[in-house]
């Protein structure tokens, strides 16, 4: 299955935490949205995110070392969406900037909110599917 997934991060406090290159980065409480893509297996992807043990490489393990992900939800393509998804979701959202962007133009692929009704909405309204829920 190939495609694009966002991630519903929960950071429980307020945090300052080094994200690799992007350095030390402050994280209010709340509901991180992550949009990524993986036309080589969501599947795959996803379950790597979700691990315990992993290397760090990309910004997002960095993050989710210190949060939770509380909610995945994926939509089936073809072809890469992730930057679109996230110019969307930058409409909407407070972004972190260049998190997750490193290989693209855009400003984020990391959005924040305090809101997660919101986030559901938003994320149902551009297509994508409830994956993997996660208790809060």
């Amino acid at each position: 299955m190939k495609g694009s997934y966002i991630l519903i991060v929960k950071i429980p406090e307020n945090k300052r935490i080094r994200i690799g290159k992007l350095g030390h980065i402050d994280f209010a409480k709340g509901f991180y949205i992550y949009v990524g893509s993986a036309m080589n297996g969501l599947e795959g992807r996803i379950r790597r995110h979700l691990s315990e043990n992993k290397k760090l490489h990309w910004h997002l393990d960095y993050l989710l070392g210190e949060g939770e992900v509380v909610e995945v939800y994926i939509k089936e393509s073809n072809s890469r969406e992730e930057c679109e998804v996230a110019r969307k979701l930058s409409e909407i959202f407070a972004s972190i900037s260049g998190f997750g962007s490193s290989d693209c133009r855009c400003k984020s692929h990391l959005f924040y909110t305090e809101d997660i009704e919101k986030i559901r909405r938003e994320v149902s309204s551009l297509g994508f599917q409830l994956y993997f829920p996660r208790r809060m």
